[in-house]
């Protein structure tokens, strides 16, 4: 259920927000002042304004530690594609510098570059696998590991060009198992009742005056579909309205193309 919630489009992702905190915030407001109820909930009138304080606070820190959790996961994925284009371009640069000639190695980084910007970018957003990158992979590790690039360029320059290699496909590994990568829902089912709870706090300390509880819940109830939409939209680092672009990638197919 949670998954599928944060796997919506921006508008429907808040509305969700906004008609969970709108029904809870106006069921809180009837049963606070319908006549049916009216007579029941006077006998907890009273409940002094720091218990709000209290439940805000752990509403506050979980929703920190929740955001704090999204938000690292982010910067480890710009991180992993930033790592994977400058290995790439480490291939690039390496061999076109080098005496020999290695342009059949610079057409397989052009086409694996390609690959992964064009198919395996896509493939990832909708959390499928681009199988052909594999192959295209495969290819350029015999292209760095063939003899021949040791004797024409020396040694130095072919262990250089493997540990790019190898590098580029460590990072893209990170960055695949960060695409895959979800908060687990009991952290979003937890403040997401917790919300609730809070607006119950507040209910609880404006019973006597309507229009204050009304205030109140309001301001607390838009506060929170603010919070929570937003880093809701973080969930996915590489899908959705905030999400990590392919910029670094896209710039090595560029050059390695040219």
């Amino acid at each position: 259920m949670i998954k599928g919630w944060l796997d919506f489009p921006a508008f429907e992702l808040f509305a969700v927000l906004i008609a969970l905190y709108a029904t809870t915030g106006a069921v809180i407001v009837v049963a606070s002042f319908s006549p049916a109820t009216v007579v029941l909930v006077r006998r907890v009138e009273g409940v002094v304004a720091p218990l709000f304080g209290t439940v805000g606070v752990l509403f506050a820190f979980l929703t920190g530690f929740l955001a704090n959790d999204i938000t690292d996961r982010n910067r480890q994925a710009a991180r992993a594609v930033q790592s994977e284009a400058a290995e790439l371009r480490n291939i690039y640069a390496v061999s076109n510098a080098s005496v020999s000639d290695m342009g059949s190695l610079r057409s397989v980084l052009a086409k694996y570059v390609a690959a992964l910007v064009d198919d395996e970018w896509p493939a990832m957003a909708q959390d499928q696998e681009a199988h052909s990158v594999e192959s295209v992979y495969d290819a350029l590790l015999r292209e760095v590991s063939d003899p021949r690039i040791g004797q024409a360029a020396g040694a130095a320059v072919q262990t250089a060009l493997l540990n790019a290699a190898v590098g580029a496909g460590s990072a893209r590994s990170e960055r695949l198992a960060l695409a895959s990568d979800r908060t687990i829902d009991a952290k979003w089912i937890l403040v997401l009742i917790l919300g609730v709870v809070t607006q119950i706090s507040i209910g609880l300390v404006h019973l006597k005056k309507a229009g204050a509880q009304i205030t109140a819940l309001s301001v607390f109830s838009i506060a929170v579909v603010m919070a929570l939409g937003l880093i809701g939209l973080q969930e996915r680092p590489f899908s959705g309205d905030i999400r990590v672009e392919p910029g670094p990638l896209a710039e090595v197919a560029k050059i390695a193309a040219d």
